[in-house]
């Protein structure tokens, strides 16, 4: 399989060419070295040097040739806090993705594997003991700043459990980061229907692992973690620490690309369909701290400040049984021990 590789020097995208080139397929890699994302603006060996939003030119075309898949990688990420962001985020990942949807139907290629975020969900799913499933309202300011960090029910004010979050749940971003990436997945399936195409979405949950960049917009909340101790500082830990996220290993993320192009390809997956990529085992923030702590052998504990972000969501975790089920795709990196092992892996600079 012959498959053309967005965001080839990136992080994720780097351990995706990697595992396809194990796997026996060829890569084409294509990164426009973003210096947000990169700290160096002069390609690896083998990834072109390309703007993704000209997709239409010549250069696109040649690339694409004779290609059988594409695993579109390449994004701006970030929270998108200020209102001036949202023309990048609109250009780069939304205007990027249809520029490369309409140069991929010109060139008679019609299998994609997109990636997309567990952003697209806003809050995760929530049940009250009595009254079930509930979606409650953004969380208040004057509740947040009193110490009241959980969602309550809107029937009886009890605080809410968390659920896991199925692909079918509600849609709801709630930053310029994601509503692009939703946009996204609405272009590539709008695409599916005019080309008569198959896609497929993965909807990445905390990604973390080796080679990922140290302290930029594409840290992760480990990777942060894992530079004040570095640093001697105790990791800060937002609101009480008992935010539940899924944090997936980037191995784990790579090989679950794998899979998607050769089932998009083979058409043994729907036309379009999302999946979560998650590692199936919840943990809350503080023992991220914790657990990353613990492979660097410092002994510094996390603070919990009780500081807040109003745009944050309280708990997000993730069904691994579509992913299961679809494309055979188990996490195999336990979050317990892959954050000890990242405390110490080495990082992208």
């Amino acid at each position: 399989m012959r498959v053309l590789l967005t965001g080839a020097a990136g992080f994720i995208g780097t351990a995706i060419g990697r595992r396809l080139a194990e796997a026996g397929h060829e890569v084409v890699g294509v990164d426009l070295m973003l210096a947000s994302a990169h700290g160096s603006s002069t390609p690896p060996d083998g990834v072109h040097q390309l703007d993704v939003r000209d997709a239409g030119s010549p250069e696109w075309a040649d690339l694409l040739g004779g290609v059988d898949a594409v695993c579109h990688q390449a994004a701006l990420v970030g929270a998108g806090v200020r209102v001036g962001d949202l023309p990048a985020y609109a250009s780069h990942n939304d205007v990027g993705t249809t520029a490369l949807l309409a140069a991929m139907h010109d060139a008679g290629v019609d299998r994609l594997v997109l990636a997309s975020s567990m952003v697209v969900y806003g809050e995760g799913r929530y049940a009250c003991p009595e009254h079930g499933v509930q979606e409650p309202p953004p969380r208040s300011v004057a509740a947040l700043e009193g110490g009241d960090f959980e969602n309550h029910c809107p029937l009886c004010d009890r605080a809410l459990g968390w659920s896991l979050v199925p692909e079918d749940a509600r849609l709801d971003p709630r930053s310029s980061y994601a509503a692009s990436k939703l946009a996204q997945e609405h272009y590539t399936s709008s695409w599916v229907r005019q080309a008569g195409a198959g896609a497929v979405a993965l909807r990445y949950h905390n990604v973390y692992g080796p080679g990922m960049p140290r302290d930029t917009p594409y840290s992760g909340v480990a990777a942060m973690f894992r530079s004040s101790l570095e640093r001697g500082e105790r990791p800060q830990v937002y609101e009480d620490g008992g935010q539940v996220r899924d944090f997936v290993h980037v191995d784990d993320v790579a090989r679950a690309n794998v899979l998607a192009l050769e089932q998009v390809v083979a058409e043994d997956v729907p036309r379009y369909a999302a999946y979560n990529v998650c590692s199936g085992t919840p943990v809350t923030i503080l023992d991220v701290a914790r657990q990353v702590g613990a492979g660097t052998g410092s002994g510094i504990e996390p603070e919990v400040t009780g500081q807040f972000r109003p745009g944050d969501v309280r708990h997000v975790v993730a069904s691994p049984e579509r992913a299961r089920a679809d494309l055979g795709f188990t996490a195999s990196v336990e979050p317990t021990t892959g954050l000890a092992d990242f405390a110490t892996a080495p990082l992208r600079t």
